[in-house]
């Protein structure tokens, strides 16, 4: 009850107070700012040196050159001169920015060598992924197809103070396009290999009170993975299973509702409604021990992930997919209250629903099939005054956050499968008897043609009495979190040419966290006197457990801004990061039964000292920056041999690096683009342990992009070409490091073209992607590698197709 009340009385407070405005104001300021910004970066060379971009990283609009952080801006006009519009592809030139996109519903975002991609929801993020001032941090909730946007910041660098305690590392903020006065509106589609097909749009009406805005966008595209599982035209194929889709294919669409109303120059108010859906087939986990029919192990052939045959029952869908669903709702009022006064809120509602279907083995036998079930709600709250004078600038309020949330994990297998193809040391009799059958097991369960021999255990473990014994059992972790918190900032300008800035954001943190379990007997192993579960994991019987701890916290950050001239600016940083502590609770049996097994894993801190140079001189434009970052008690995730992940501390960890990124403008219709990033990071070598001297997961410690633009006027059209390169070093993608759990470093190639027509209003091209069609992996280990067998997902194939605009 104490949770509806307080709920209750935040929102008897937004709405008294919307009528004296209510916002945030780095939405306020990202609706003026984006549309500023591409007025002037829009058309022609989108983000090039002779553009300037305006920022809302400070809750309040500058050019980008005047905030005292590392900050990088991408404008939608520049994401579509080079052709990407995903959050995976975006990051390829944004430097010090990773996203891996396993699948929509586990996304994984990392800044500087850091990643937050856990799952549990007991568990915080470290990266604040933020949509038009709201945070959407949650893993499961946090992906989101980029269409009709103003532009994309990425604030790297603890940044508790400005965006709250889940930006440990640094923030993601997403600022959709607002309505305008006018009429406008554009389409625009593209078809490509594999089917590919995207269209979106927007529509745009009003006056200077009211304007409303409608866009769209949908994307479809066959896996490039084929999977023959189910496929009647393979010959001797594993027949049982589902006719399976092909594998890591795109089926989403998204739409969004914008209005505007301003019934004076004084308030603003913004409503944005958004909803974001997949419909995705299943992700290609692909075995290097377990062949599908025809013997082929490599990571980029084709795959028999077959699922369960139990799975519609079991693990909620008849195939292998993803199915998600994500609603938000956003209420952002602006008021000025008197020169140099203004007081700003923004409230807001997400929700989220989503079953992911996997073949955890990926091979052809029945062994290891699992879903994830996560559904999850956050309600926010955040208001503030600025104020600001000739000799300072300031401001104060206050936020309060709420998170429900579950991630149900149903596992499904075949008993005498599941016995065979385990490693686990403890099944040494039950292999022995296998083996005199002539059964062979562990890893080579499957085959080397991709014939299953794990098939016939159950009838020779139970002495012909069956065939097949279906075993399912399920787990689900809970996690209710609250955090309210008061922030202050204050910059004092004792000359024009230097800026001094201090904040800090005290918070208090609510962490309930939840556990249960259905985990029953093997009835095999019953029948040879041993009682336990499969998967050894204690069985609540569907209690639940429950652990509650409260948290406070103060987050500083102090920054210097040295103005060299107009246009050239230094700058310096120490600011304080937090990854909250986590409440970690499950089950476990003892000497009187099963009871709830808790973990506190402390809070992970963390130090940035940072300095940088940026902005413009004559055609060129840019930034630099060097970073040190210092961590106390830094938090690693390890996949366990229930295909959960459990998280625990590695001691210390450090972090060296640069960024660097400029452009440069040849002429008036020719610009050039590059960034660069080196990061030097890992977990220390003292204490010494398992993780002792690793590198960061996810975390090439070389990145780098460029490109040309080009926009040349030929007769009555206008010729555009973008050709790009991004390159990444070796990635290792799991802790302890593992060579066999790694990818080399690769460079893909990427070029769009074509032509416009009638002053921009129609265009015709082409795109390629992946030109060289090179081969990498955007992920390996995974849930197979807490069984000792790991899995391997292979990166996107050259894609290519046409594509056309209208707008007006």
């Amino acid at each position: 009850m104490t949770r509806i009340f307080t709920r209750l009385a935040l929102a008897t407070l937004a709405t008294t107070c919307s009528t004296a405005a209510l916002a945030q104001a780095g939405t306020q300021a990202g609706t003026q700012a984006g549309t500023q910004a591409d007025a002037r970066a829009g058309g022609q060379s989108a983000g090039t040196a002779g553009d300037e971009i305006v920022v809302t990283a400070q809750k309040r609009e500058q050019r980008i050159e005047d905030v005292p952080v590392t900050v990088t801006a991408v404008t939608s006009a520049k994401m579509a001169s080079i052709g990407v519009n995903s959050l995976s592809e975006v990051a390829a030139y944004i430097p010090g920015l990773q996203i891996q996109e396993q699948s929509a519903n586990n996304p994984g975002f990392v800044i500087r060598g850091i990643t937050s991609d856990n799952g549990s929801s007991q568990q915080g993020a470290r990266v604040t992924l933020y949509y038009n001032g709201i945070d959407i941090s949650r893993s499961r909730g946090a992906y989101q197809d980029l269409f009709d946007l103003a532009r994309i910041e990425v604030v790297k660098g603890p940044q508790a103070t400005l965006f709250g305690t889940a930006a440990a590392v640094g923030a993601i903020s997403v600022i959709s396009a607002k309505p305008e006065a006018g009429f406008s509106g554009a389409i625009n589609g593209t078809y490509g290999n594999f089917d590919r097909t995207q269209v979106s749009g927007f529509l745009n009406a009003g006056n200077d009170v009211l304007s409303g805005r409608l866009a769209f966008a949908y994307k479809y595209r066959k896996g490039y993975v084929r999977n023959i599982a189910g496929d009647a035209n393979v010959p001797n194929q594993n027949q049982g299973g589902v006719d399976q889709d092909d594998l890591n294919g795109q089926d989403q669409r998204g739409l969004r509702g914008s209005l505007r109303y301003r019934p004076s120059d004084s308030i603003t108010a913004d409503l944005v409604l958004t909803y974001d859906g997949q419909r995705n087939p299943g992700t290609a986990f692909k075995s290097r021990a377990h062949a599908p029919t025809g013997g082929q192990t490599g990571d980029y052939g084709y795959a028999e992930l077959s699922g369960s045959p139990y799975s519609a029952a079991t693990l909620g869908a008849r195939k292998l997919g993803l199915t998600r669903n994500v609603y938000d709702a956003n209420l952002t009022i602006t008021a000025d209250l008197s020169p140099g006064i203004t007081f700003t809120t923004v409230n807001g509602y997400r929700r989220f629903d989503s079953n992911e279907v996997f073949d955890a083995d990926g091979g052809p036998a029945a062994y290891l099939e699992f879903a994830e079930d996560a559904k999850g709600d956050q309600w926010s709250h955040e208001s503030r005054f600025a104020f600001e004078g000739p000799k300072y600038r300031a401001s104060v309020g206050w936020n309060a956050f709420f998170e429900n949330g579950f991630q149900r994990v149903p596992f499904a297998t075949e008993e005498g499968t599941y016995l065979a193809c385990s490693v686990n040391t403890s099944f040494a009799q039950i292999r022995s008897a296998l083996n005199a059958a002539g059964i062979p097991t562990g890893t080579s369960c499957v085959a080397p043609n991709g014939t299953i021999p794990a098939t016939r255990a159950t009838a020779v473990l139970t002495g012909g009495r069956a065939t097949a014994i279906p075993y399912s059992s399920v787990f689900t972790n809970f996690g209710n979190n609250d955090t309210y918190s008061v922030f202050a900032d204050a910059t004092y300008i004792p000359v024009p040419a230097l800026e001094l800035t201090a904040g800090a954001r005290i918070l208090i943190e609510d962490r309930q966290s939840g556990y249960t379990s259905v985990q029953p007997n093997s009835v095999i192993l019953a029948s040879l006197g041993v009682r336990t579960s499969l998967l050894g994991t204690a069985n609540t019987n569907g209690n639940k457990f429950v652990a509650e701890k409260s948290f406070t916290a103060i987050l500083p950050r102090f920054n210097a801004l040295l103005k060299l001239d107009d246009d050239v600016n230094l700058y310096a940083t120490i600011s304080k990061g937090r990854r909250s502590p986590v409440v970690q609770l499950a089950a476990q049996t003892t000497a009187f039964g099963v009871g709830p097994n808790l973990q506190v894993v402390p809070q992970e801190n963390v130090w940035n000292y940072e300095g940088g140079i940026k902005g413009r001189v004559g055609p060129f434009s840019g930034a630099a920056s060097v970073f040190y970052q210092t961590y106390d008690g830094f938090q690693v995730s390890v996949t366990q041999p229930d295909g959960s992940a459990r998280t625990q501390s590695a001691g210390s960890a450090k972090n060296l690096g640069v960024e660097l990124e400029g452009n440069l403008k040849l002429a008036s219709y020719l610009s050039v683009f590059a960034t660069f990033a080196y990061i030097d990071g890992g977990i220390a070598d003292k204490p010494a342990g398992s993780f002792a001297g690793n590198r960061f997961r996810l975390q090439p410690d070389t990145t780098a992009s460029g490109g040309l633009m080009l926009r040349l006027p030929v007769g009555g059209a206008t010729l555009y070409a973008t050709p790009s390169i991004n390159y990444r070093s070796k990635v290792f993608f799991e802790l302890p490091n593992n060579p066999a759990i790694s990818t080399p470093g690769y460079m893909l190639v990427n070029a769009r073209a074509g032509l416009e027509f009638a002053q921009g209003r129609y265009s015709v091209g082409g795109f390629v992607r992946n030109a060289a069609n090179k081969r990498y992996l955007i992920d390996a280990g995974n849930t197979g590698g807490g069984f000792g067998i790991p899995t391997y997902i292979a990166g996107e194939p050259r894609f290519y197709g046409i594509e056309l605009g209208a707008k007006f």
